[in-house]
C-alpha cells in the first residue's frame, strides 16, 4: 500500500468528509494548531537560550525546565491532535508531500533531544548544571531551536509544495 493508497482511503473516510464539509471545522483546526505553535515556540526559546547560556544565567536549568517542559509537552500533544486532524481533512496535501515527511523526521528527531535533555532531570535537577556537561547541553540546546525552526518551516513550506 502507497502513500498515495493510504491518502486515498483516508479521504475517502466519514471523518474526513466531515472535517471538509463543516466550513468551520479547518479554520479553527488550524488556530489551535498556530496558538499550540506559539506556545511549544515560546517556551522552546526560552529553555533553549538558558541552557545556552544567554538568559537567565542565575536561574537553575531545573527551574526553568520544570516551568517550560510541561509547556512543550502539552503543546506538542495539542499538536498531534489538531495536525491529526489536518491531516485526515486533507490527507493529499499531507501525506503525499515530501515537506511533510521531512517535517515528521525533524519532529522525531527534537523529541528525541527533548527527553535525552529531560530524562536525567528526574533524579537530579543539577545534572546539566555540571560544568563537564555545560557543552553538551548548549549542542542540545541550539539543535533544539534549530530544529524547531526547521520544523515550523515546513510546516508553512507544505501550503505551498506539491
Amino acid at each position: 500500500m502507497t502513500l498515495h493508497d493510504v491518502s486515498h482511503w483516508l479521504g475517502s473516510t466519514p471523518l474526513s468528509s466531515v472535517i471538509q464539509e463543516v466550513t468551520w471545522v479547518i479554520p479553527l483546526v488550524q488556530s489551535i494548531h498556530i496558538l499550540a505553535i506559539a506556545a511549544v515556540m515560546s517556551s522552546v526559546l526560552l529553555l533553549d537560550l538558558r541552557l545556552a547560556g544567554v538568559v537567565g544565567r542565575d536561574d537553575p536549568i531545573g527551574a526553568f525546565s520544570h516551568r517550560y517542559l510541561p509547556w512543550i509537552w502539552w503543546g506538542v500533544l495539542v499538536l498531534l491532535i489538531t495536525g491529526s486532524t489536518l491531516v485526515i481533512g486533507e490527507p493529499k496535501r499531507a501525506l503525499e508531500n515530501p515537506t511533510f515527511g521531512i517535517k515528521m523526521g525533524l519532529l522525531a528527531a527534537v523529541l528525541v533531544i527533548t527527553a535525552v535533555f529531560q530524562r536525567p532531570l528526574r533524579t537530579d535537577k543539577l545534572y546539566w548544571a555540571s560544568p563537564s556537561r555545560r557543552l553538551q547541553v548548549k549542542a542540545l540546546a541550539w539543535a533544539s531551536l534549530g530544529l524547531w525552526a526547521a520544523i515550523v518551516v515546513c510546516g508553512r513550506w507544505i501550503a505551498y509544495s506539491l
